[in-house]
């Protein structure tokens, strides 16, 4: 399952460091990996991971790809949204934005 994250339009974007710890502070221990096809955080212990899109060490927008596994209920979708919630970041869906926290 894919989450669509991102700023709200009338928002600067956030930088990679204000994610990373958005997320250790919710107890998640974040790996940015930067690869040719694009900048990825992996979570240790899970198998959900976050598409980033960055530029220059800012984002504005992101996918929360969550783990389709058996063990599904143990993957960190809430604390994730969590985290980008305290950012002030919103969900995005066909039917338009919604809150995260």
């Amino acid at each position: 399952m894919e989450i669509l994250v991102k700023v709200p339009e009338s928002s600067p974007p956030t930088t990679l460091k204000e994610i990373l710890n958005s997320l250790r502070q919710e107890h998640l221990v974040p790996r940015h990996e930067q690869k040719s096809w694009g900048d990825w955080i992996y979570l240790d212990s899970y198998l959900t991971v976050i598409s980033i899109e960055s530029v220059r060490g800012l984002s504005s927008s992101a996918t929360v790809e969550i783990a389709e596994e058996e063990e599904d209920e143990q993957e960190p979708r809430e604390s994730i949204l969590r985290a980008f919630g305290k950012l002030g970041w919103v969900g995005e869906d066909r039917d338009g934005e919604f809150p995260l926290i």
